[in-house]
């Protein structure tokens, strides 16, 4: 790894947390307990990426809520997860560190994620790291989700940077696709998928299990 990057973008679940079982048991809580979607456990797990809107339109078929009651399950399903997951918040192993180094090193810093924004400051404030990011894209910023570049295009754009001179941070295959439709190199967080998943893929600069990784240490010094 080498320090050729100005900028870095980082999802957020997944990739600054590890918090997406919270999701997951949210997610189900509303889909299947209460709005009775016939639907597994691991099921939900597989359909739970997008805008929320996305998720609700895979599960029940595109219009099947309206506008208010979208907005509704989707408020609803934010208010579990955050009551889940604040006992148990913590960032990965390494990443406060390693935030705190990039930013003396000069790196601008982005979070682009299709969590809502109100999720975005949830885990930001919580942890105390709104200092080291200079922009902050959320799904309420965009129309179109990750495989799309959108997020990760107006991150850069955000930070004042090309896309080549940003590298994303993601853990999910459709994020790193993400990135590579932006024109933008990944590293990979295996914290929810393995190195398989990610074969074909060829912006993929490495692969780390947490921020503890000594290979990091290439991204910030010349």
């Amino acid at each position: 790894m080498t320090n050729k990057y100005k900028g870095f973008i980082f999802d957020l679940n997944g990739t600054l947390i590890d918090d997406m079982a919270y999701h997951t048991d949210a997610w189900y809580e509303v889909l299947v307990k209460e709005l009775g979607a016939n639907i597994s456990y691991e099921n939900v797990k597989a359909e739970m990426y997008g805008k929320n809107e996305e998720v609700l339109a895979r599960i029940f078929g595109k219009n099947h809520f309206g506008k208010e009651e979208l907005n509704r399950h989707s408020i609803n399903k934010e208010a579990k997860y955050q009551e889940l997951y604040k006992p148990s918040m913590q960032l990965l192993p390494g990443l406060e560190n390693f935030l705190e180094n990039a930013a003396s090193s000069g790196i601008a810093m982005a979070i682009g994620s299709a969590a809502i924004m109100h999720n975005i400051d949830f885990i930001v404030d919580g942890m105390a790291i709104r200092q080291y990011f200079q922009a902050l894209i959320s799904a309420d910023e965009v129309d179109l989700s990750k495989p799309e570049p959108e997020t990760f295009l107006k991150a850069a754009d955000a930070l004042n940077l090309k896309p080549q001179e940003c590298l994303v941070f993601e853990d999910a295959p459709k994020g790193v696709e993400a990135a590579q439709n932006a024109g933008m190199d990944a590293l990979v967080i295996t914290t929810m998928h393995d190195k398989n998943e990610f074969r074909r893929y060829p912006n993929i600069i490495g692969f780390i299990e947490d921020y503890h990784d000594d290979r990091l240490k290439g991204l910030l010094t010349a």
